[in-house]
């Protein structure tokens, strides 16, 4: 009969060792419970030669923490270390009260995602200049609303995910123009009743066009090409929305793209002068526009000016 050996009665090393693996070709690290490093393989030596505790390891790490259970001394961090990103796992070693940490080199991964997000980000913007372009607007457009909507995101308390993910959608806010026949869209005079109702439909277009996906950036595009023609006092379309019943993201978009719209030339008028676009916006506070919104722009009018001057149309 083999003789069993409980926890307690093996030796404390060749208990560390069992729970560590030894072959592991990831680095890998046994901490006791006051955080100390009691073991560790090569590779770990050599990725973190400056750690001395569970703390030092912790505090390297550089991005958002995934989860952190506490009680049960589980952690998942990625960490940026070289040039390569590693994704530390850590689990609790609850007999021995000490905890074993796993660094994954995730750096292929990482990368890959970070290339589908640059990917994403440039077909975006050359979708709203495609829908600018549509009716003769210049792509500058497009980053100006994008800047301007990214400004008064911050401003309005955002938090940073939010601010993004409207700088990126902000440009696709006209793209349901690709939808509107040229003799409208680039008519150079009125447009008739009839005429304008058909103009007002490249909002659903729009929205319709991004509505079934799940990205958060397209979910985003298709609130703001849905409602930035709402007007704050219900008088807007498609849908006579009122007040804060417009998502934030059109009440920004609208006051972005007004604005530079304004003062923009265009087949039907010629860009107006600033003075006179300010008396409008103001004019309009709470008619087309979120008041609170507009408070904020015009406290910080000068931060919107220099967007419209580093973002100038060339002739």
């Amino acid at each position: 009969m083999i003789e069993t050996v409980t926890p307690k009665e093996e030796n404390k090393k060749n208990l560390y060792l069992s729970k560590m693996p030894q072959y592991n070709p990831n680095p890998t690290m046994l901490f006791n419970a006051r955080g100390k490093i009691e073991f560790q393989n090569d590779a770990s030596k050599k990725l973190f030669s400056s750690v001395q505790s569970l703390q030092d390891l912790l505090a390297l790490s550089r991005m958002e923490t995934m989860s952190l259970i506490s009680d049960e001394k589980r952690i998942t961090k990625q960490h940026i270390c070289n040039d390569r990103y590693y994704q530390l796992s850590c689990q609790g070693v609850n007999d021995i009260a000490s905890i074993l940490v796993y660094a994954t080199d995730i750096t292929e991964t990482v990368q890959m995602y970070q290339e589908i997000e640059k990917t994403q980000k440039e077909f975006i913007f050359s979708m709203g200049a495609i829908g600018e372009s549509r009716s003769r607007e210049t792509g500058n457009h497009v980053k100006r609303v994008s800047e301007y909507s990214k400004l008064l995101a911050q401003l309005s308390g955002l938090d940073a995910k939010e601010v993004e993910l409207l700088r990126l959608a902000s440009p696709m806010h006209d793209i349901g123009k690709v939808g509107i026949t040229d003799t409208i869209l680039n008519k150079p005079g009125r447009l008739t009743t009839e005429e304008f109702e058909t103009m007002k439909t490249h909002t659903t277009l729009g929205y319709s066009m991004f509505e079934n996906y799940n990205l958060p950036v397209f979910k985003t595009a298709a609130i703001v090409a849905y409602e930035h023609h709402e007007k704050y006092d219900g008088s807007g379309y498609p849908r006579g929305l009122k007040g804060e019943e417009i998502h934030i993201y059109g009440r920004i978009t609208a006051i972005a793209d007004v604005f530079d719209a304004l003062g923009s030339d265009r087949v039907y008028k010629k860009a107006w002068k600033l003075e006179k676009i300010l008396d409008l916006m103001k004019y309009e506070s709470g008619k087309h526009f979120d008041p609170k919104l507009i408070n904020l722009f015009f406290d910080n009018l000068d931060q919107f000016i220099a967007i419209k001057e580093s973002y100038k149309d060339v002739d």
